[in-house]
């Protein structure tokens, strides 16, 4: 029986090519998806590029006939735009345009039509099942986010193995099937004390971690995970590196604290470029007086505020002498050793030789991502980090955002290393917060 996919506007923001997922059915867009993509269009962020793109796609569709009646696609299947007219009664009010798109679906319903209703608004999915309409999530580009990869796993060896490569600084194991840059910590059958750390370069190979990257522009790792971070970090054959972790378990100090030991000491980047999503937390503030500058400063407050932890009391700070933390933080901006950006203008950039730092990436879609991660020169390399616990982007959950989609795609990949930080090292308090509220 042929089945009858009607899509809430929000999928085709989420993803552009969503209208071409469901091959050999019919794709059902309502009219007031229509208008409120034209709503969308005009812009200038990445809800409009998709919506831009999906109106520009339903163009080149229109050339092969009357999308009212029904059009061919590509992938067998077949795209309709529903006109609302004689919709059945379902009791809610049409002047909503949800209502309206859930009205088209529940006519289809009641003609006999196999009909799902497909949207990434859970409000919306409920109120479809309480009409007896299936509902589902739009799950491309989705990963089982309980199953995540953490980039470290542990192995049971015998006390010669880890003799054996505390001595020669490598083992293979054919009974280990890590992915390349995990982390094998091996453990004494006999003795549970007996354990070393190492490192997968895949197929069984593994190495000891290397000494020098035990510690980062003065900041030394607290935890086993964060010494694995450093790792990944500071190695310059990682050219992308994800790193997962709930609030004040160091993601973007151990980021920041690797980009100026690789920039600073090692000269291997020529600068680190810093960026983050512009999305508030709760109601937004609207807009802010100001340069380009001025306007990033209070969305890059994080950043300061880790930059001054850095150069602060006691930390390795290069050739700053004894300068005060805050004209430390001012001379690196103003030397370009750290540029911040926001995530507006990378699109169209080319970025050879920076380390590149993108913070709360668990508000970009996958997408975004790829058009980050995509942008990146030769000699770049690319440091994902963020929080699935804390998405304030109303359009992705912990499975659909491009952060944990990038970690369980890139994972084969000798290039990309991942780290699941679990330990809250920020404070006593905040460690309780993560763990209980």
């Amino acid at each position: 029986m042929q089945k009858y996919f009607v899509l809430d506007t929000n999928v085709l923001l989420h993803n552009a090519d969503s209208i071409s997922s469901f091959s050999d059915n019919e794709v059902v867009l309502p009219m007031s998806v229509i208008e409120e993509l034209d709503t969308f269009k005009s812009l200038n962020n990445e809800l409009a590029r998709n919506a831009r793109q999906v109106i520009r796609s339903l163009d080149r569709l229109r050339e092969h006939g009357h999308l009212n009646k029904g059009v061919k696609m590509d992938n067998g299947g077949t795209l309709v735009i529903y006109l609302e007219k004689d919709l059945a009664d379902h009791g809610m009010d049409m002047r909503k345009a949800d209502n309206r798109i859930l009205g088209v679906a529940y006519t289809l319903a009641q003609q006999g039509k196999k009909v799902i209703f497909v949207s990434k608004d859970i409000n919306a999915r409920l109120k479809a099942d309480s009409l007896g309409i299936e509902v589902m999530d739009f799950e491309k580009q989705k990963v089982k986010f309980d199953e995540l990869f953490t980039g470290h796993c542990e192995l049971r060896v015998s006390g010669d193995k880890i003799d054996l490569l505390y001595k020669e600084k490598e083992l293979r194991l054919v009974a280990c099937e890590s992915s390349p840059n995990e982390f094998v910590l091996l453990i004494d059958e006999a003795d549970e004390k007996h354990t070393a750390l190492t490192r997968s370069l895949g197929d069984g190979h593994l190495v000891a971690l290397v000494p020098d990257y035990n510690e980062a522009f003065g900041l030394k790792p607290r935890n086993k995970e964060q010494r694995m971070a450093l790792e990944l970090l500071l190695n310059p054959e990682i050219q992308l590196v994800t790193m997962v972790g709930q609030a004040g378990t160091g993601k973007t100090l151990l980021a920041l604290a690797a980009g100026l030991e690789a920039t600073v000491n090692f000269r291997r980047y020529d600068r680190i470029l810093v960026s983050r999503p512009i999305i508030p937390m709760g109601k937004d503030i609207g807009y802010l007086p100001g340069d380009k500058e001025e306007k990033l400063a209070n969305w890059m407050q994080p950043i300061f505020d880790n930059l001054t932890f850095l150069l602060g009391a006691g930390r390795k700070s290069g050739n700053e002498g004894d300068l005060p933390v805050k004209p430390k933080v001012e001379k690196l901006l103003q030397d370009n050793v750290i540029e911040l950006e926001a995530l507006t203008y990378i699109r169209g950039r080319s970025i050879p030789h920076q380390y590149v730092i993108v913070d709360e990436a668990q508000n970009l879609t996958p997408h975004e991502v790829k058009t980050i991660v995509s942008r990146a020169g030769e000699g770049t390399k690319v440091v994902l980090t963020g929080d699935p616990y804390q998405i304030d982007n109303p359009y992705l959950d912990s499975s659909s955002n491009g952060l944990t989609y990038t970690v369980e795609k890139m994972r084969e990949l000798p290039l990309h290393g991942h780290i699941t930080l679990q330990k809250s090292e920020r404070s006593t308090l905040a460690g309780a917060a993560a763990s209980y509220l």
